[in-house]
């Protein structure tokens, strides 16, 4: 089961695995990604797969999710999304004891360290919040910072921030483009109203579309400060183009803001290589960047606490296709059973 904001790339992620295991697949993709899911569809077509062994499902979560995920014909879900959706299919999938794998929401923290060279930092934190115009799980959507150079964060923010283009998405140049429905772009605009009845202090952006965009569902990229890590827009998943920027006064209150949340998906350290290393090392998620931006498709993926259970990629993600079977059997020739306990 695949989610809408990359349809087309989870199907094939997932599909690959199962295929190199030797299972058959049922792909459910969002309803708000037909399109995407279509491509897919005709790639398969076109690479000459028998029939039967990628089959494409379209409907909504309550029929067609619902079924696969209680029907005993089907052994193993691999599901990409939120994290209720994910908690609701796993405790409908323990009934006829389904397998899961779980791949849900994160809150990423962007950890610059106080050796960070702090120009390219800020430039890689803006870029790790608005993959996919923030609608990403990976989405660095916290931003923690010395507190002795909050002051310079703020003004480089304000000095890159133009860079990212804010367009339409046929337009090449565009680094920021539409919410994936009015629903979604509603939900953006009640955070960003949240973080100020909250106190937090508006940086850049704000409520509403940018200038001249008025009539799609492009959000403003906004980006708070004085963020205390107990506001709900510290804590809870945005899925949208707004930056939490957070301070600590040392490592060790750096590491606890990091994982101060409920998600534990993925992570960023900017900052001298061993020193970076040794922060990473103590942040509990499922995989953190340390002075690169994530690009290993070999490497495990997956995430902690509600950030889901399991891993993708690589042979991991090949394992969570596989059961393990022992066979025992018994020698019947006695006489070649001793000598071979003589040898």
């Amino acid at each position: 089961m695949t989610p809408w904001n990359g349809s087309a790339w989870f199907m094939a992620v997932k599909s690959a695995a199962a295929l190199a295991a030797g299972c058959t697949v049922v792909m459910k993709p969002s309803k708000n990604s037909i399109l995407r899911s279509q491509a897919f569809a005709r790639a398969v077509d076109d690479a000459g797969l028998p029939p039967g062994v990628i089959n494409i499902v379209y409907g909504l979560g309550d029929d067609v999710g619902q079924e696969l995920t209680t029907n005993p014909d089907v052994d193993k879900i691999s599901f990409t999304g939120s994290t209720p959706v994910g908690k609701a299919i796993a405790r409908s999938a323990v009934d006829t004891m389904k397998r899961v794998t779980l791949e849900l929401g994160g809150k990423a923290p962007t950890v610059v360290l106080d050796d960070a060279d702090l120009n390219d930092a800020v430039q890689y934190a803006l870029t790790v919040w608005l993959f996919n115009s923030g609608q990403a799980c990976i989405s660095g959507a916290r931003l923690l910072v010395p507190e002795s150079r909050i002051d310079e964060v703020k003004t480089l923010i304000l000095d890159k921030i133009g860079s990212s283009k804010v367009g339409p998405p046929y337009d090449p140049d565009s680094m920021v483009g539409p919410m994936a429905t009015q629903a979604h772009f509603d939900r953006v605009q009640s955070y960003i109203r949240l973080g100020l009845e909250e106190g937090a202090t508006l940086l850049t952006g704000g409520e509403g579309r940018p200038e001249g965009l008025e009539a799609g569902t492009i959000a403003r990229p906004t980006v708070f400060v004085d963020v205390r890590p107990d506001m709900r827009i510290a804590q809870e998943e945005i899925f949208g183009p707004v930056l939490s920027v957070l301070t600590y006064q040392d490592g060790n209150e750096a590491v606890c803001i990091a994982n101060g949340t409920d998600f534990g998906l993925q992570a960023y350290v900017l900052g001298e290589p061993e020193h970076a290393h040794r922060v990473a090392s103590r942040i509990t998620a499922g995989r953190v960047a340390v002075n690169v931006l994530p690009a290993d498709s070999d490497a495990p993926f997956g995430g902690f606490k509600h950030s889901g259970i399991g891993r993708e990629f690589g042979h991991y993600g090949i394992d969570e296709y596989l059961e393990y079977t022992s066979l025992l059997r018994q020698l019947t020739d006695n006489c070649s059973a001793r000598g071979r306990r003589q040898e």
